[in-house]
């Protein structure tokens, strides 16, 4: 077991680099003009996309919620104007990248996307289908929330063509769930889940978090054996991101309730053993499933990869995001939308798209990326890789980054052998820590209160 002292001595504010450089960095440079010209640039050639299509709406705020959301009472209208502004918004992607695009990776995510009722969902399946060329042999994914659906609308979705099922479950404990505003019963989550299973879902994953107010070793345990008896194929078990200075409604959440952080890794390293026990892998940093899941192939061919959609097997060249806040990745470069919706909208009304902030990546931001990367998604850096991608050699180039490298030998996080920095178990848990020695930003500014703790 990690002791207390280890655990406080690593506890500290770092990013989770679902980008790098992370979004802190990205400035108003990047704009609507760039973005034509990025568009403009990724029409001449044949390259892939993964689609994401977020949807903001909830019709409550779980209090633990880190996500861009907006609380709407359900009613149609709400989804159906903002319908309209997404369509906008692909037919002016489409004016300057062309339609029929390849689309390998297709996810909604949210919010709640099944705020949508059935005939909405079918619109906007229907319009991107129009403009896009969706491979239905690919991922295609939609986040749902399984207090929000009945029957009819997840065989709706399987009827268009989704495969794969993400559900927010959290914590099963019912005092738990009363501090984080959000009770579902175990018969809820049960009985969606024999749906999608019933209706041959190529995939099911569970959304836990750990680290929830009145949340204990002994409470989890109760949840996870719930969970291991559903058995969905995938799991995401993430850290509970406490930011009430960013997201004010976690105010709600009295910090004494929250459990101490030598308790917060307990509770993941119980859950890494059930789950162990009851036949899962152990997926990169957070992430675990059956082994002849995909994402458990691909981790264990080195083929992983990490994007704002959390891990993935990346089948795609480009990532777009339509939507309020989206964020996308073509020709590395990152864009975001607007995330206010009245500017969203304002954006769309004036012809132009609703671009609020990206980053262009220089090179050093490229082989920073690529390495950052190795490490979340392969627990290694392979010296060789590295010279052969970008002709450089390794030591070299982050001659700044010794001293981080020696310390993390010296601490038991890394091991170095034949060319390779590989992440040790403890390091693996503090992955994020090895991680932000190589983040040439995080250097010169420090964390200022923007992240979470890596705890």
């Amino acid at each position: 077991m990690i002791d207390k002292a280890t655990i406080l001595k690593y506890d500290k504010p770092g990013p989770r680099y679902t980008s790098y450089p992370t979004a802190p960095q990205w400035s108003k440079k990047v704009d609507e003009k760039v973005y034509r010209e990025k568009l403009t640039a990724f029409a001449q050639g044949d390259k892939t996309l993964s689609l994401y299509i977020h949807i903001p709406f909830c019709q409550s705020m779980c209090t633990y919620c880190a996500c861009n959301v907006l609380i709407r009472k359900k009613e149609d209208k709400y989804a159906d104007e903002y319908l309209k502004y997404l369509f906008k918004e692909i037919d002016l992607i489409c004016r300057y990248m062309g339609k029929n695009k390849k689309v390998k990776q297709f996810h909604w995510g949210g919010g709640t996307p099944t705020f949508l009722n059935e005939k909405q969902i079918e619109r906007l399946f229907q319009k991107v289908a129009e403009n896009f060329d969706i491979d239905l042999d690919g991922e295609i994914a939609i986040e749902i929330d399984p207090r929000t659906i009945d029957k009819p609308k997840v065989k709706k979705l399987r009827d268009l063509g989704f495969n794969r099922i993400s559900m927010g479950v959290q914590d099963f404990d019912t005092e738990v769930q009363k501090e984080i505003n959000r009770e579902q019963s175990f018969e809820i989550v049960e009985e969606f889940n024999n749906w999608c299973r019933e209706l041959k879902f190529h995939s099911v994953n569970f959304d836990l978090i750990y680290g929830l107010p009145k949340q204990t070793p002994r409470s989890f345990e109760g949840t996870l054996k719930q969970v291991t008896r559903l058995k969905p194929d995938r799991i995401a078990l993430y850290s509970f991101a406490y930011v009430p200075w960013l997201k004010k409604h976690q105010t709600k959440i009295n910090p004494k309730d929250l459990p101490s952080n030598d308790q917060k890794l307990a509770i993941f390293l119980m859950a890494k053993e059930k789950f162990l026990e009851a036949g899962y892998q152990a997926i990169a940093m957070d992430h675990f499933a059956l082994a002849e899941d995909e994402l458990a192939r691909a981790f264990h061919k080195g083929k992983l990869y990490r994007n704002f959609m959390g891990y993935t097997v990346k089948p795609a060249d480009e990532y777009l995001g339509l939507g309020l806040t989206s964020i996308g990745f073509l020709e590395e470069t990152y864009f975001q939308n607007h995330k206010i919706l009245k500017e969203y909208y304002a954006s769309l009304d004036r012809g132009k798209l609703p671009i609020e902030r990206g980053m262009e990546l220089s090179r050093d931001d490229q082989i920073r990326r690529w390495t950052i990367n190795s490490f979340m998604c392969r627990f290694q850096m392979d010296k060789t890789a590295f010279k052969e991608f970008f002709g450089e050699d390794f030591d070299t180039y982050f001659k700044e980054e010794i001293p981080h490298i020696e310390h993390c030998l010296k601490e038991g996080l890394l091991t170095a052998k034949n060319g390779y920095l590989k992440a040790t178990d403890l390091g693996k848990i503090f992955v994020r820590n090895i991680c932000m020695g190589f983040d040439w930003y995080l250097r010169q500014e420090g964390t200022q209160k923007r992240f979470s703790k890596t705890v």
